[in-house]
């Protein structure tokens, strides 16, 4: 009925004993079919399906036998952790000595915590488990910095080619590399969830590693070939590791609760957006007469509203079009320099790179300062951006 080459078994309750049986049945033919054998009698090898970092037992990891036999005991490589096994639990919490082929059982005993999906073996000496897995750690930092090391930093074809090479104001890309540590391997997704709601196209989020366990040495040489932080999520930070994290100028943020980190990640994002400027209005005044001063000309002015500065921005309108934006150079009020006029009175008004002056022209006197954006609103600017230059977003 449903074709293919998986057969199944339908309406099974365990609870019930529904077709349990059959269940039983079905597997075993599959395994005999495609004869899915193990030796028992050699070192165990297999996989892990679980790990996290107990805060009294440390590093455990749950590991599914596929071959051989595992003792309480033994010493094994997996992944990049290592270590000989102290106790072994079965799937009720009972300690046992043994897991033959096909077994799960939970170990501590490890130096670290590894990774779901990483494969273990075991081994005959530690010395030999030691040194295979830190050859393991170092292939796998290696491999995750040239993973990242080709990648762009903000996607959308790099934000339109940084709409079409104009490099707008506010079109401001970055890229933050993070090692994330955490307690639980389930942790990482709930974070990563919650990161999406932080708009990213100025920013983008490069995850290096996401792993369960406390922060170590291999994870601070991962942050300085990255220029990463490390952030640690319910896991500690050893004091070596503080003091190496320090003399390499590595940042490691610890955090117990999730909000905090987000909202620290959110301002290390924000840090890194260029400033925005923004302009402060003055005041304005109008042209009532032009005359000359020196080789070029200057404007009588009547200061309308507000008060107009020595040094500050000046915008030049003529029946409601800009036809100058420059800086005030000279400002006089009876023949005398002075730093500001206010409202109500007369002034002469110069700039070294304009004498076109005409009666009746509106002056706007505005001071121009930097302001950090939020990412909200970098996102706003490119999207405004995108659009009108006819992207698709």
């Amino acid at each position: 009925m449903w074709g293919g080459d998986t057969p199944m078994v339908q309406q099974i309750s365990a609870l019930k004993g529904e077709n349990v049986d059959e269940l039983l049945e079905t597997v075993m033919l599959v395994a005999e079919l495609l004869e899915l054998k193990a030796n028992p009698h050699r070192n165990a090898k297999g996989t892990v399906i679980e790990a996290c970092l107990d805060k009294a037992k440390g590093p455990l990891a749950t590991l599914v036998v596929q071959n051989g036999t595992l003792n309480k005991g033994d010493i094994l490589v997996c992944g990049e952790a290592f270590g000989k096994i102290r106790a072994m639990y079965d799937d009720r919490g009972s300690l046992v000595d043994q897991a033959a082929p096909s077994n799960a059982v939970q170990i501590i005993g490890l130096n670290n915590v590894p990774l779901a999906g990483d494969e273990f073996e075991s081994v005959d000496d530690l010395d030999v488990a030691r040194e295979r897995a830190n050859a393991r750690a170092d292939a796998m930092r290696i491999e995750r910095i040239n993973a990242k090391a080709g990648e762009g930093k903000v996607t959308l074809s790099s934000i339109a080619a940084s709409i079409s090479s104009g490099n707008q104001v506010g079109i401001d890309t970055h890229g933050l590399n993070i090692i994330l540590k955490v307690d639980f391997q389930g942790s990482i997704e709930a974070i990563r969830q919650a990161i999406q709601a932080l708009p990213q196209e100025n920013v983008s989020l490069r995850f290096l590693l996401q792993a369960p366990g406390d922060v170590s040495l291999s994870d601070v040489d991962l942050a300085v070939a990255s220029e990463g932080i490390v952030f640690g999520f319910n896991v500690k930070a050893p004091g070596s590791v503080k003091k190496y994290a320090k003399q390499k100028s590595v940042e490691i943020r610890l955090y117990k609760v999730i909000y905090d980190l987000i909202d620290d990640l959110r301002n290390a994002m924000e840090g890194l957006l260029d400033l925005a400027e923004e302009e402060v209005p003055l005041g304005s005044a109008k042209v009532r007469a032009v005359f000359s001063s020196g080789s070029g000309k200057a404007a009588g002015c009547m200061v309308t509203t507000g008060k107009v500065v020595e040094g500050c921005n000046v915008r030049v309108l003529r029946k409601g079009k800009e036809v100058y934006v420059g800086t005030l150079d000279s400002l006089r009020r009876v023949k005398e320099t002075v730093k500001e006029v206010g409202a109500g009175l007369e002034c002469g008004i110069g700039v070294d790179d304009f004498d076109d002056w005409e009666e009746g022209d509106v002056l706007e006197a505005f001071n121009t300062v930097k302001k950090a954006r939020t990412l909200e609103e970098a996102s706003a600017t490119v999207t405004a951006a995108l659009k009108g230059a006819g992207v698709q977003v």
